[in-house]
């Protein structure tokens, strides 16, 4: 794991971050972008609600870009019979091409059913990282917090706290690592019945729209990126989510997760690649 930090170390002796700190007022840090008035800012900019009919889903998007940072958002699902819809919520910067992204996708379910947490990371556009995971609570019924860790060593997505996928910076070993490309945050609801729910066998039941997705709470401590600069100072010190790395502690609540919860990954998906893994599934598995 060592070998895997000593690039970032490295490009970490080239800033010091000045970090801006926003969240509180979803009028301030988002703009509506599709949705035809399905998507709402509420409750004096609290509080969003984004909709989905048989018409159109909805979206939202940050006003800024970001170059690093600790993202926190809490969010309830759709409730009751969700199969065949998607609530997605992700950070995408660069291109077509060669885009970077860090991808979580709520798959709607039966009621009863628990939901999957499909997540995926692109680098200089190769994705094809899938790794899903059964959430252990019902996240319609209340508010959780899903949140993305990106600096320099690793990605880290945990909920409530809880890291559930790490994907390390292992440039050294020849694998593209996301640290040029600013990205933005975005979060939409939209119908994906023909492979979201058990493969597309479950249908999404229309008379039970609209579904309803709701968020608040967000926060982003991170470098914000505008007009081909960064809010990274050399006169500043670094905040410690940007040095971060899983402790011993948290590291075993990521295998807990793991053991109990995933249900799909890539990594050990023979079928999938029958010429052998990509390279990050042997030195993960070290």
């Amino acid at each position: 794991m060592a070998s895997c930090y000593c690039s970032a170390s490295i490009f970490l002796l080239s800033i010091a971050v000045a970090v801006s700190v926003c969240g509180g007022n979803f009028h301030d840090d988002f703009i509506i972008t599709w949705g035809d008035g399905r998507a709402k800012i509420l409750d004096s900019g609290n509080l969003v609600t984004l909709s989905l009919d048989n018409a159109s889903g909805s979206a939202f998007q940050s006003k800024n870009t970001y170059l690093f940072g600790k993202i926190d958002m809490q969010i309830k699902l759709v409730a009751g019979n969700s199969a065949g819809t998607v609530t997605a919520y992700y950070m995408l910067g660069g291109g077509p091409e060669r885009r970077d992204e860090i991808d979580l996708e709520f798959l709607g379910n039966l009621s009863g059913d628990p939901y999957t947490l499909h997540t995926n990371i692109y680098t200089q556009g190769k994705g094809e990282r899938e790794q899903q995971f059964q959430l252990w609570f019902d996240p319609t019924s209340d508010f959780h917090a899903y949140s993305i860790l990106w600096n320099p060593f690793h990605i880290l997505i945990s909920v409530d706290g809880t890291p559930v996928r790490e994907f390390l910076n292992m440039e050294s070993n020849g694998i593209p690592y996301p640290k040029t490309q600013p990205m933005r945050i975005y979060s939409s609801i939209w119908n994906a019945d023909q492979w979201a729910t058990r493969g597309g066998l479950v249908k999404t039941d229309w008379s039970k729209a609209p579904f309803v997705a709701s968020y608040r709470n967000f926060r982003a401590d991170a470098c914000v990126w505008s007009s081909g600069q960064s809010s990274c100072s050399s006169s500043s010190s670094a905040p410690p989510w940007l040095l971060q790395k899983l402790d011993s502690a948290s590291f075993e609540r990521l295998k807990w997760v793991q053991k109990n919860y995933m249900i799909y990954n890539y990594c050990t998906d023979a079928k999938r690649f029958p010429q052998g893994f990509p390279r990050e599934c042997y030195i993960n598995s070290k």
